[in-house]
């Protein structure tokens, strides 16, 4: 009898051989292979394993590429050997994929599974992960209700009669039972959760085939986001909950925008709003605004029942019938949560405004800046609520007066919190007073700054809050003002920087004797001399001759105004003189000494010090240089 080939290696090749038992039959790879299926199934292991020797010796291995079917049962037969030999890496090796199953023989499928079940029930075996996904995988084949497999074909070949419905769905019934029992069992004594349980696996496998056999753990077998899905249809979203908190026990992140969280939110959101009707019946108003917060991070939309919830739990959270249990912070935070889930809802903003408001007093001496915090979010949540606003001006008038009880130069307010007190209150004479000072500051930096427009701008401000009714704004009228500002702030003193302070009233005068017009007075040209005389005696004094340079050359004062003040830029240059001769560099020593005796001859024509003299050639030397 010939069996004809089915493409595995070496098919070009037969051999007649004497002791099959059949004298002159021809044996072929094919035969080989089902006369060791057939020899395992009688029980006849010893034959087994030279059949698939002289297999792999005359024919070679079956290959998947060339014929599925033969390699698929040649590995499971394999496997099976292995796994009655207790090596089960070996096992879970050869063991095909549940969709390459229908191929082999049903009866070597269910050897497979019962080792494999019997291996898991020996004792601390519940880590054995490879023999867990290899039963999983096979007994979720086995006992599919769609029978693939015709297991129920091979049970009743075994009874010798067929077997009647009632008894193989019962049957059926039963061992998938035992199979989640066991696997459940390897999960209480491994302290797994639902997302990481061999039980999930089972479940999931069971629906749709999923496992690969190999010693991966349960949670690499099956990604979380499956096993989330498959919890949450089957009514077990509680558990899903507790065990996806002990992973991210930050309910507060949970985001379907997040990386960490977007696979599973789908899941979570379902499984949170589930829960969050659950509250409702239990009377937990913080945790059902909780709940039903965190699904709507994660996608879930609020039905008619679950608006009406988050509308019972605005109502009730933080507080009893009783009053007792009030706690305003519960309260506001519930709130603020239903606030967020139903932001249209005119009855949530009230309640939310009126107790933001209510504890906003209650803390507004011993928690100032708690009760600031209170009144601005009411004013967010209702933003003309007058209560609101009243206490926000309270606190800002209280600051107000002690900065202007102490004259209080350095208090910071919010220039639109200021105006704006002013509008509800324009007789409050702090804020006056504060306005003044703050666009006095605006006008002096912009003015050093060499930003005139600006200064002129925050002059006509200063006149609108502090000036006498109906001056004008015009440039003629506010460019004294300037000046006087001023020279007003060039009279403060720093006792810890006197570098600072002087030179900051050099600049300030500067400023205002830069001013064109009328506003240009005698008086401030004197004091920029004075003030410029003092610096360069103070720089005399404490830095090198080369500040003091410096200052000369920004030409803030000429020579021959102040005796004093040449005296010192002259004594300045031959300090560096001698300086640079001791360095080795006469050429500057000697630029500074001719710098020197022009000063110090009294030389009105200073401009051949700072660039060209009007009758000088464009091409001459300045000798701006030598001062250098």
């Amino acid at each position: 009898m010939v069996i004809a080939r089915r493409g595995i290696k070496g098919d070009n090749k037969t051999v007649r051989v004497g002791d099959t038992g059949e004298p002159g039959r021809t044996v072929t790879a094919y035969s080989l292979l089902v006369d060791a299926e057939r020899a395992f199934l009688r029980a006849q292991f010893p034959v087994v394993r030279p059949l698939l020797q002289r297999l792999r010796n005359e024919f070679g291995t079956p290959d998947s590429d060339s014929d599925t079917d033969s390699a698929v049962r040649y590995a499971l037969l394999r496997g099976a050997l292995a796994a009655r030999a207790g090596n089960w890496p070996e096992a879970v090796r050869w063991c095909p994929y549940s969709d390459d199953l229908h191929m082999a023989k049903t009866g070597i499928v269910h050897a497979l599974g019962v080792s494999a079940l019997r291996r898991l029930s020996e004792e601390g075996r519940h880590t054995d992960a490879g023999t867990a996904a290899v039963a999983i995988m096979l007994w979720a084949y086995l006992l599919d209700e769609e029978d693939p497999g015709d297991f129920r074909l091979l049970l009743t070949e075994r009874r010798g009669t067929p077997v009647p419905d009632p008894d193989w769905e019962e049957a059926r019934c039963h061992l998938l039972k035992r199979v989640a029992d066991l696997l459940h069992a390897l999960d209480v004594r491994a302290g797994r959760d639902v997302l990481a349980a061999w039980e999930t696996v089972w479940e999931v496998e069971c629906e749709a085939p999923v496992v690969v056999p190999s010693d991966a753990g349960p949670a690499d077998l099956v990604p979380v986001e499956l096993a989330a899905r498959h919890l949450v249809r089957h009514g077990r979203g509680a558990e899903l909950l507790h065990a996806y908190a002990l992973r991210h026990p930050d309910l507060g992140g949970w985001s379907a925008d997040s990386p960490e969280h977007g696979a599973c939110a789908d899941a979570l959101a379902k499984a949170l709003a589930e829960r969050g009707r659950d509250r409702v019946r239990a009377g937990q108003w913080s945790e059902v605004l909780a709940d039903f917060s965190a699904a709507a991070r994660l996608g879930n939309a609020l039905r008619a029942e679950d608006e009406a919830a988050v509308l019972r739990g605005a109502r009730n959270v933080g507080r009893t019938h009783s009053g007792r249990g009030y706690s305003p912070v519960t309260r506001i935070h519930g709130l603020e949560l239903a606030h967020a889930l139903l932001p249209q809802n005119a009855s949530v903003a009230a309640e939310l405004t009126a107790e933001l408001v209510e504890q906003g007093k209650r803390v507004f001496e011993s928690d100032p800046e708690q009760s600031r915090k209170r009144f601005a979010r009411a004013l967010k949540v209702t933003p003309r609520n007058r209560d609101a606003r009243m206490g926000l001006d309270e606190h800002l008038k209280g600051d107000m007066r002690r900065a202007f009880d102490a004259d209080d130069r350095e208090a910071t307010f919010r220039v639109g919190d200021v105006k704006g007190l002013l509008r509800r209150d324009p007789e409050f004479v702090p804020a006056r007073w504060w306005l003044g000072k703050y666009y006095v500051d605006q006008a002096v930096a912009a003015a050093l700054g060499g930003r005139m427009p600006l200064a002129r701008a925050a002059v006509r401000k200063l006149l609108q809050y502090d000036g006498p009714t109906g001056q004008s704004c015009g440039d003629v009228d506010v460019d004294p003002l300037l000046v006087d500002l001023l020279v007003g702030a060039a009279r403060r003193t720093d006792a810890q920087d006197k570098r600072g302070t002087l030179e900051r009233r050099v600049k300030l005068l500067s400023a205002a004797q830069a001013i064109e017009g009328p506003a240009v007075s005698r008086r401030v040209r004197e004091q920029l001399d004075t003030a410029v005389l003092l610096l360069a005696e103070h720089l005399e004094a404490t830095a090198s001759p080369s500040d003091v340079i410096e200052l000369f050359l920004q030409d803030r004062m000429r020579t021959g105004v102040s005796a004093r003040f040449d005296h010192t830029v002259e004594a300045a240059y031959l300090d560096r003189a001698r300086e640079r001769e001791r360095a080795g560099d006469l050429g500057g020593a000697q630029r500074d000494r001719s710098c020197a005796e022009r000063i110090g001859a009294g030389l009105s024509a200073q401009g051949v010090l700072f660039g060209r003299d009007s009758h000088q050639p464009r091409h001459g030397d300045t000798g701006q240089e030598a001062l250098f």
